[in-house]
């Protein structure tokens, strides 16, 4: 993702298409670093928000209504002095560099016209919105930079205004082939770094996709292009430049496992395993990413104690299973020893006072067999020390089984709990999570380990269009897969989950239909892959079966469901291409 100047190119296209000729209707500064301006244009009304905050420095049109401070603060004011009701006569890109400037007419006190320029800086951390009048002066700027915060430029009511340094970049319509051969191709670095570093406006995704669409590996080394790749990559640049130029642009997203990944002005071919969406606008685009994005980072904000918690008891868990397996390993010879008394009660006769060892033949197999013995004690006794031995560990093997297979249950509705809270998207998720962590001891709460509460609230599973138009709905967390499984799936209906892992159960519902089509059979079976924790993996075995087949032993903890009757494939975990239906 990257608001670089190809992408403000769309957004400075849709801003002329939209303002040029309005008038600027109101004026606020929603937060200390950020404007927000209402243009009215042929009866349209407008907003656009002018963002210069370090953190993400935006230009795009939004619906979106922010609360304004009680009192406008003082850039807010001097721009509503000046610029109120003024025509917006221009909008500007400079050099396809990261800068737009709004030309304004207005008219002054003593009602002379005049013009003025709202020149935004997209630069990170340096990014800015500065006020200047027609000789070029900043009148003021919504960052005030001194020379002792910056020794390249000031940024002061009453300096004459400098563009940002260019850093030796031209723009792409400037490119020609002997800057290409001499200065682009010539530089010691990679042909992506160096197309980016060489042109204006050209970030490291779209350079990227400019050598992808070349048929070019923008790892290689930029001085080992051939001849022919040159002309490959030139054409390419061409492309982009006339497509800027012509303002052909095609505003998009590349989803990647249904998580918004990157943006651009352009398709993006070099995510042949993303999902694209086109979008009708740039701010469209701008708006909707960033708005997923904060929902996803938000809600992993809010489940940092929740992964914390699991992943604590997972740790804790991992190692007793595996303690407790190694301790159950060792129990495996206590036959051994119960031979080894039982013989010596037949042969023990044999032994002469002192021997270490008896050899003797085991009536079990026909074998000969060498039994260790103690010379300090009689064979009965050395019988006897075998019995007790053989006793204890027949004990521990008895009580580990029962551990082991308990361990091992709590360990999976961990790994299952774990992987609900990967796929959550909403803080409802996070609540029956958090619900369940306290039902069974994990964390503490108002309920009782292993006490049933009533469930916090209800929520929708994820729910999907199968290509042949049959519905799949998907568990979100292990109290939703026990209702979708057992509530609301009929009998015939077709239920998939990941093979022996923590997953998602998946109900595919068959209405009129007796059976399902090959391809939602591969749907409903990606997603079972998708929404379970081998997610990650090139391929994931799925059983499937008829509703009727599972069964929900006693006591069991919620999700946890057995089947004998099943088939099986092996898929890819990848759900793209599958129409999500957002209930």
């Amino acid at each position: 993702m990257a608001f670089d100047g190809a992408t403000i190119a769309a957004v400075v296209s849709e801003m002329k298409s939209r303002m040029t000729g309005g008038r600027i209707y109101k004026i606020y500064q929603p937060e200390p670093d950020e404007l927000l301006l209402v243009i009215k244009n042929n009866k349209e009304t407008s907003r656009l928000l002018l963002s210069a905050g370090a953190g993400l420095p935006l230009i795009y049109f939004t619906n979106t209504a922010k609360t304004n401070p009680m009192v406008a603060p003082n850039f807010c004011m001097l721009l509503r002095k000046h610029i109120l009701n003024g025509r917006i006569l221009e909008i500007r890109q400079p050099r396809m560099e990261r800068i737009v400037e709004i030309l304004i007419e207005h008219r002054n006190e003593m009602g002379d016209l005049c013009k003025k320029r709202l020149i935004t800086e997209i630069m990170g951390k340096h990014s800015n919105i500065i006020f200047v009048n027609e000789e070029n002066v900043i009148i003021d700027s919504i960052k005030h930079i001194s020379a002792q915060i910056s020794s390249v430029r000031e940024v002061l009511p009453g300096r004459d205004y400098q563009a940002p340094p260019d850093q030796g970049k031209i723009p792409l319509w400037e490119l020609d082939e002997d800057y290409l051969d001499q200065v682009l191709l010539k530089k010691p670095a990679s042909l992506q770094k160096a197309v980016y570093g060489s042109l204006c406006g050209i970030s490291p995704l779209l350079a990227a996709e400019i050598c992808h669409r070349a048929g070019l590996d923008g790892g290689d080394a930029a001085v080992s292009l051939t001849a022919e790749r040159k002309e490959a990559l030139y054409r390419q640049l061409q492309a982009f430049s006339e497509a800027i130029r012509d303002e052909r642009f095609c505003p998009n997203i590349v989803y990647l496992g249904g998580e918004p990944k990157e943006y651009a002005a352009f398709a993006l071919t070099s995510y042949p395993e993303g999902e694209a969406k086109t979008f009708s606008s740039m701010s469209e685009v701008l708006e909707t990413f960033y708005a997923e994005k904060e929902v996803i980072t938000r809600i992993r904000q809010k489940s940092s104690d929740l992964r914390r918690i699991i992943g604590n008891a997972l740790e804790r868990t991992s190692r007793k299973y595996d303690l407790q397996r190694k301790q159950l390993a060792d129990t495996e010879k206590r036959d051994k020893y119960k031979i080894y008394g039982e013989l010596l009660h037949t042969y023990g006769y044999q032994a002469r006072p002192g021997d270490k060892e008896i050899t003797c033949i085991n009536y079990y197999d026909g074998q000969e067999i060498r039994i260790p013995l103690d010379p300090t004690l009689d064979p009965m006794a050395n019988a006897k020390k075998y019995f007790d031995r053989y006793g204890k560990l027949k004990r521990t093997y008895e009580a580990l089984t029962s551990l082991v297979e308990e361990t091992g249950a709590q360990m999976r509705h961990l790994e299952s709990i774990s992987n609900a809270l990967e796929i959550s998207r909403e803080e409802s998720d996070l609540t029956m999570i958090r619900r369940e962590l306290v039902e069974y001891g994990y964390m503490k709460g108002h309920g009782n380990r292993g006490k049933k509460v009533k469930s916090p609230g209800k929520t929708r599973p994820f729910h999907y269009i199968s290509s042949d138009g049959f519905h799949m709905y998907v568990g979100k967390n292990n109290y939703q897969n026990d209702e979708l499984s057992f509530k609301f799936a009929n009998g015939k209906d077709m239920w998939f989950h990941a093979k022996q892992m923590a997953g998602s159960h998946v109900i595919v519902k068959l209405e009129t239909a007796d059976d399902l089509p090959d391809r939602t059979y591969e749907e409903a079976a990606r997603l079972a892959a998708y929404y379970s924790k081998g997610r990650q993996a090139p391929k994931v075995d799925v059983d499937y079966t008829r509703r009727r087949n599972l069964k929900k032993p006693p006591h069991s903890k919620p999700g946890f469901v057995i089947y004998h009757t099943n088939y099986s494939m092996t898929i890819e975990p990848d759900i793209t291409g599958i129409r999500e239906i957002k209930d």
